[in-house]
């Protein structure tokens, strides 16, 4: 073991550092480092009975996935917004100048010496109209924790001590300067005074500022120029709700160049002195605050203070702009406050659920519906159908409150799930939300084929002079299935309601891969899976030809199309469908050319290896596994049991039915191809009538995935114990 410091030495791996009488030894993730005991293992490690040791602090080194890709994810969005916001300045400067230029020019005219008509003013009288007045100088950024009520409140950091410098060139036409109150700005109050901001290649944020002009400033003089360079320290603040060791907030502060406050909060004394320790060892006082405290009681504290006034005007305000909640189990009783302390003009919501036993299985189906407000889904599909319940709780937490959601990544990762979703205050986004939310009617003990069904409607219609549509939100339609699957005549069940919209965001993902080619390795250890993963992500997004009707079409509005539902929400793995029918499982690439060859989309999906996402109905999916029976590999006699999925699918027993019932929809052999049958055909069902038959090829060329490069795509656990470990043991 190396000598001992002190812990105001400069941070490093396996360092021996001895403070308050007590060893420790660091550990280094990215570019942070975290204090555990001496004595303690670096690593997850278990009893003799099998049982993971118990910490006094919950550190789990399996999810440096998770902080690796939420790092990378949060960076990706802020340089997008300050990307978007800088354009808002660009744009809000030319119109302001202008402005004055035209001022300027009816002054030189002579026209302005003229009474105005308005206030009856004469020259002498009358003074110059100054800007409405921003609030920019009225904010302070330390009354953020000053705000937690109930709480001890440490570590309180003044943001402006020790921000990074950001240098603006900004040279007017008129000679205009930076007026005081102005030259050290929140990002909270960027967009709202056209204070703007992105991030360069040196770390750098290049921003500037729309000028507020004082009545000296008006007068200046034509043609007059000057050239200064102004300071602006803008705030981009984000809440690590449930710290733990605060390793996430320590990452945040060192990776994230733009972040200028991070809040560590955790409601656990020993938890929070250990944070301080962190942090006073990362040498990061300034940019972390450590508050303990219950993190309901922090971000409800935060209710009310909106980021547009109710006129809908821009105004300051103290929410956080990213909000990360990683708890361990479910998320679920922090999502109505988080979704009212983040900004509600885009802010960004981090959410993690390590409770998989809930809403990707089928042993509490009545918890999950209490936590997620909707019931989940059996099959192998379980945990995608897992994360659409999430987005449901979130997409429903947030609509209370006329809150509309984005998800923009959205993963089913080893034990846990974790979704990136932008939050934005909008009453018509709002009403896409029943729409938007469907009831699966799920056959889990037969074939596996499901229907879903939205709960609203949200209907394209014209307007009453017919030449544009509108967005009508009306009742969604009953669904005709009966009780059993129309496929197989087994037992259905229902299950969500769940969110029915796109679960990623192609622009986001893309962000994120492109900054991977720019990343050291020896920091972020996980980049070859992230790629995989990512890209994964990427393929299973629909392609949406966009209707050229639709009012809230992305082309149109430049935002996000709220009316958008996927057409492919869930996958099936060839394994599964062949052990309904037991024959020999189909090659994926078979089964995907079969599906190309007649027209369908289909990929991959990240939640499980061997799954097939498609848009081609179920009708087309079992005609194409009969087909591969008939084709490829017959099934043996007697392998198929009487009055089971597989034999109705099959259509063994419709010589022995003459007649089908109609009303659980069990169907005969010669209606399950999914062909519509002529309306002048009144031949029975089970009549053995010519049908128009599919043109099924099994082409594994075409079926090939054309990405051939050896991505970590999916992941086997690298080592035993690979899970979330016991929770950490301590008393509020």
């Amino acid at each position: 073991m190396s000598s001992p410091q002190s812990i105001t030495a400069p941070p490093a791996a396996d360092q021996h550092i001895v403070h308050a009488e007590k060893e420790y030894t660091t550990v280094k993730e990215g570019l942070a480092y975290i204090l555990i005991p001496a004595s303690a293992s670096k690593t997850q490690q278990t009893t003799p009975k099998g049982d993971n040791q118990p910490q006094s602090v919950f550190y789990n080194p399996i999810q440096q996935f998770n902080r690796d890709l939420s790092v990378l994810a949060i960076k990706a969005y802020g340089e997008e917004v300050l990307e978007k916001r800088l354009k808002a300045y660009e744009n809000a400067k030319k119109r302001h100048g202008a402005k004055r230029d035209k001022k300027r020019k009816r002054e030189d005219d002579g026209v302005g010496s003229e009474f105005r008509k308005a206030g009856k003013v004469g020259v002498g009288d009358r003074t110059e109209e100054q800007p409405a007045a921003t609030n920019c100088e009225d904010v302070n950024p330390a009354s953020v924790n000053n705000k937690i009520s109930g709480g001890q409140d440490s570590g309180v950091v003044d943001e402006r001590k020790g921000n990074m410098t950001i240098s603006v060139d900004e040279e007017s036409s008129s000679g205009a300067q930076l007026s005081p109150t102005q030259q050290d700005v929140p990002v909270a109050g960027l967009a709202e005074q056209g204070v703007e901001g992105r991030s360069t290649a040196d770390g750098e944020l290049r921003l500037g500022t729309q000028p507020a002009l004082s009545h000296q400033e008006n007068t200046v003089e034509a043609g007059a120029t000057s050239q200064s360079k102004k300071e602006i320290k803008p705030h981009f603040r984000i809440l690590d709700a449930l710290s733990a060791t605060g390793l996430r907030a320590l990452r945040y502060a060192q990776e994230i160049p733009f972040t200028t406050l991070v809040t560590a909060n955790d409601l656990l004394e020993t938890a929070t002195q250990a944070i301080k320790l962190n942090v006073q060892h990362n040498k990061l006082e300034d940019k972390i605050s450590v508050s303990t405290g219950n993190a309901l009681t922090h971000m409800y504290n935060f209710v009310g203070d909106d980021c547009k006034d109710m006129k809908g005007q821009p105004k300051a305000s103290e929410k956080y702009d990213v909000i990360d909640l990683d708890p361990y189990g479910t998320a679920a009783m922090f999502l109505d406050a988080a979704v009212q302390a983040v900004r509600d003009d885009g802010g960004l919501l981090c959410v993690t659920c390590t409770d998989a036993g809930v809403w990707a299985s089928n042993s509490y189906p009545e918890k999950s519906y209490s936590l997620y407000g909707g019931t989940p889904l059996k099959g192998v599909m379980s945990h995608e159908g897992g994360l659409r319940l999430i987005l449901h709780a979130i997409a429903t937490s947030a609509a209370r409150y006329g809150l509309a959601t984005e998800p923009l990544l959205s993963l089913s990762i080893d034990f846990y799930a974790r979704v990136f979703v932008r939050i934005t205050k909008s009453a018509n986004d709002v009403k896409f939300l029943a729409g938007k939310t469907m009831i699966i009617n799920n056959c889990d003990a037969g074939c596996g084929a499901w229907t879903t069904q939205t709960i609203g409607k949200n209907k394209l219609t014209k307007d009453k002079s017919g030449k544009s549509f509108f967005w009508k939100h009306v009742f969604g339609p009953a669904s005709l299935g009966g009780d059993n699957c129309p496929h197989c005549g087994m037992k259905t069940h229902l299950a969500g309601p769940m969110y029915a919209g796109p679960i990623h965001s192609p622009e986001f993902i893309k962000r994120i891969l492109d900054e991977l080619p720019t990343l050291s390795k020896d920091t972020y250890h996980t980049t070859d899976r992230i790629e995989g993963m990512l890209n994964l992500a990427l393929e299973e997004i629909f392609p949406l030809e966009e209707n050229p009707d639709s009012p809230t079409a992305t082309s149109k509005t430049r935002k996000y199309d709220h009316s958008i539902i996927d057409p492919a929400p869930f996958f099936f793995i060839p394994s599964a469908l062949s052990k309904v029918i037991h024959c020999i499982t189909p090659h994926e690439n078979a089964i995907r050319g079969a599906l190309r060859h007649l027209g369908y989309w289909c990929t991959r999906s990240h939640a499980k290896p061997g799954s097939i996402k498609t848009n081609a109905p179920w009708d087309v999916i079992w005609d194409i596994m009969r087909e591969w029976t008939r084709q490829k590999e017959p099934i043996k006699k007697g392998a198929i049991r009487e009055n089971t999925a597989g034999y109705n699918i099959m259509g063994m027993g419709d010589e022995k039915k003459p007649e089908s019932n109609g009303a659980n929809g069990t169907e005969s052999k010669a209606d399950q191809s999914g062909e519509e049958r002529p309306a002048d055909d009144n031949s029975p069902v089970d009549t053995p009538a010519e049908k128009k038959k599919l043109d099924i090829v099994f082409d594994e060329k075409l079926g090939k995935e054309k990405d051939t490069r050896k991505l970590v795509r999916y992941q086997l656990n690298p080592r035993e114990n690979w899970g979330p470990m016991n929770r950490a043991k301590g008393h509020a």
